[in-house]
């Protein structure tokens, strides 16, 4: 999708179709409003009087050929409460709106930045809604016709003193189609993308972007002692890998700095629970168990673009977890790269050993912080649903810096407890620490088990379980795969290297 921004009067618009913001409580004589109304002699006024247009969230109308516009199509969409909109309102309305006329044939569309939206944050959080709103998930349909696609979007500034939205949509670009490269990552089935084709397309990204990529094969993590991410990838015919990414800034003293943020991805390419098997009911959707991963190559898809001044290393340990003679076992005991021994009690419990090993990878380059993200728990999607993902971790700045992030690009996240008293309940009777505790805490005592493998390096642990996949389709976005996470990560690392630390 294309994006330009001008100040066109509403009359001279000629794209397919406008989209116009209407705010709950508000009247056809309100600002654009009313300029439209005149426009369309009456015709907007006459919709608030028959109370087909309201500016209650989610309500529309659209107009064909009315009055003197060069546009066939004005889409009245409602946004809510003024005082109530953020950037997350702002992007939900944008993908909602672009969702209604895409099946409708408009593929040029202008959208109205109303006042209070006249500004850069407006700006982005629009263009990411709309160029994650149009994206579907059928990526192996066969029909004869392809759904229609929106190829530009106009910003049209309903005042004359609008700033410069060149910056703007050079980020919100980028963020929003490194996120439909994530989604499109979680949307593949299991016969596609196996950890080898996983690994195919990072490296693939990271030529395209100027990034440094490697990836270790099963004699090579053997070789360093990835023994618990060789145990998860033992019932699986195909091979394990590490995917790792390297972000260098053409800063030389940013180059030259210790600093080194590492991102550290669950890529389990599917997930039968092993040994531990999940029930068959939807276990199809567990595909998107290398949403972690998915989030962290998106996120350094992002960094490579936008280059910000600090050292980046992207890691995501990538397998299946399949039961077979292989499998590991319940009761088994696994030694991880740190020399930690684990108790594996419950195969299903697999993300936190592959990230277990990763995260010691990452400190043995050299990460001076680290942050994981993983479609770790159910436990997580009981507790915080699919609006919010759970943080902990034990550096505090990282935590809130990441909870503003959040709130930034409108992928929200909610912290959770770490106390110390959650680590009896992975107390091991035979190795150093097991994988799973009892029916009570599991967000909690899985990001207690990574505690014990970040050492002293300050660390986040994101569990995205329930916001990396969307249950239902929404108005403003596809069900299936949300690319949950790249957006955060990258804002977070963005405000980073803006802070000059």
């Amino acid at each position: 999708m294309k994006v330009i921004a001008s100040q066109t009067s509403l009359n001279e618009i000629s794209e397919d179709a406008l989209i116009v913001p209407v705010f709950e409580g508000e009247t056809a004589l309100d600002g654009a409003l009313a300029a439209l109304d005149h426009l369309t002699r009456g015709a907007i006024e006459s919709l608030f009087e028959d109370k087909e247009i309201s500016g209650k969230r989610d309500q529309w109308t659209l107009l064909r050929n009315a009055g003197n516009l060069s546009t066939k199509r004005v889409l009245l969409y409602g946004i809510g409460k003024r005082d109530a909109v953020d950037a997350l309102a702002l992007q939900r309305f944008a993908g909602a709106a672009i969702r209604t006329l895409a099946p409708r044939g408009a593929r040029s569309v202008a959208f109205l930045l109303r006042a209070n939206l006249n500004n850069t944050q407006g700006a982005k959080a629009i263009i990411e809604g709309a160029i994650m709103g149009q994206m579907n998930s059928n990526l192996y349909s066969s029909k004869d016709e392809p759904e229609g696609e929106i190829e530009l979007l106009h910003l049209v500034s309903e005042s004359p003193d609008a700033p410069d939205f060149t910056e703007a949509i050079k980020t919100a670009t980028v963020m929003a189609e490194a996120a439909n490269f994530a989604r499109t990552l979680g949307f593949e089935p299991g016969n596609v993308l196996t950890p080898t084709e996983l690994a195919r397309r990072a490296e693939e990204m990271a030529a395209r972007e100027g990034l440094r990529f490697e990836s270790l094969d099963e004699q090579q993590m053997k070789e360093l002692g990835m023994g618990t991410l060789l145990a998860v990838a033992r019932g699986s015919q195909e091979p394990a890998k590490l995917i790792i990414m390297n972000y260098e800034p053409q800063d030389a003293d940013a180059s030259a700095s210790k600093e080194l943020i590492a991102l550290v991805g669950k890529g389990i390419t599917f997930d039968s629970g092993g040994i531990s098997i999940k029930p068959a009911e939807k276990m199809e959707e567990m595909k998107y168990d290398m949403g972690g991963g998915a989030a962290v190559i998106g996120a350094m898809q992002i960094i490579a673009r936008l280059r910000p001044k600090v050292r980046v290393i992207g890691l995501v340990p990538a397998s299946e977890n399949l039961p077979s003679g292989r499998a590991v076992k319940p009761g088994d005991v696994a030694r991880s790269l740190s020399g930690k021994t684990v108790e594996i009690i419950n195969t299903d419990a697999e993300g936190r050993l592959i990230l277990a090993d990763a995260m010691t990878y990452a400190i043995n380059r050299g990460a001076t912080e680290i942050i994981d993200a993983a479609t770790l728990t159910g436990a997580c999607v009981i507790a915080l649903g699919e609006v919010r993902a759970a943080i902990m971790g034990t550096d505090q700045r990282i935590i809130d810096d990441l909870v503003r992030a959040g709130e930034e690009c409108g992928e929200r996240v909610w912290p959770m407890p770490l106390d110390k008293e959650y680590g009896e309940l992975i107390r091991s009777d035979i190795a150093d620490v097991k994988n799973i505790g009892n029916r009570t805490a599991g967000a909690i005592t899985a990001a207690y088990f990574l505690k014990h493998f970040a050492g002293d390096i300050p660390w986040a642990h994101l569990d995205i379980a329930g916001t990396a996949w969307t249950e239902q389709a929404k108005p403003y976005l596809a069900r299936g795969a949300t690319g949950f996470g790249a957006r955060l990560l990258a804002t977070y690392v963005m405000n980073r290297a803006a802070q000059g630390k």
